[in-house]
């Protein structure tokens, strides 16, 4: 299959910078701080942690992240998410989607969901990850006593039935590339810690089985 050269040149710049980060990366030292996680946890009365959303689009992922976002503010936690969407218009708005691209897309989120856990945030990601090998090294950047995989279960022609934003319709008319779904595959979760069917359990339902999960997790 051939690439135009806009595409490749992006593949190859990318290439390029990811080896650099990687030699430069061993020159630097993060600096000490006098305000430690642990501090921070014990302020807040728990603990930062990732829970990380994946699933076809469509299947309610980032719906239920906001949903579940309320319901843990409201109890006063300290909470955020990171959804593709608010990625991709800024931090990672330089990516395309191709399997390179997405990979570097969720090397990226990992490190900054990182960052917030060890501020003590409880961090909610919601992103289709659709490769295994991508959401296992995003469970190794965060450290996997801090990482909950959750899987927003759906099928495809649900999901391309509700097409909220309108992008399974794009991607069958050859406009998006790449597409999960529809010219990309999807590699389910064999062992996640939590399964929403959002197909069979309704939104409210599927938003206190995730609170009380996370809750759990603290």
């Amino acid at each position: 299959m051939r690439h135009p050269i806009n595409y490749v040149a992006r593949q190859i710049i990318m290439r390029y910078y990811r080896g650099m980060h990687k030699h430069c990366a061993k020159y630097i030292t993060p600096p000490a701080t006098s305000v430690t996680r642990q501090d921070r946890e014990q302020r807040q009365g728990h603990r930062g942690a990732v829970f990380w959303l994946t699933g076809p689009s469509g299947a309610g992922k980032s719906t239920l992240a906001h949903a579940a976002e309320k319901v843990l503010f409201d109890k006063g936690m300290n909470v955020a998410v990171l959804d593709g969407d608010r990625a991709r218009s800024g931090l990672c708005g330089d990516l395309g989607f191709s399997p390179v691209a997405r990979q570097e897309n969720l090397r990226r989120v990992a490190h900054l969901a990182r960052i917030f856990v060890e501020q003590g945030i409880i961090c909610l990601c919601s992103f289709i990850s659709p490769a295994a090998a991508d959401r296992g090294n995003a469970r190794e950047i965060v450290g996997p006593a801090d990482f909950s995989e959750i899987y927003v279960s759906c099928p495809f022609e649900v999901c391309e039935r509700r097409d909220c934003k309108g992008f399974y319709k794009l991607a069958r008319k050859g406009v998006i590339k790449n597409y999960t779904g529809v010219s990309s595959p999807y590699e389910a979760p064999e062992a996640p810690d939590l399964v929403l069917e959002t197909d069979q359990i309704p939104e409210d339902v599927c938003t206190d089985l995730l609170a009380r999960f996370i809750i759990s997790r603290l």
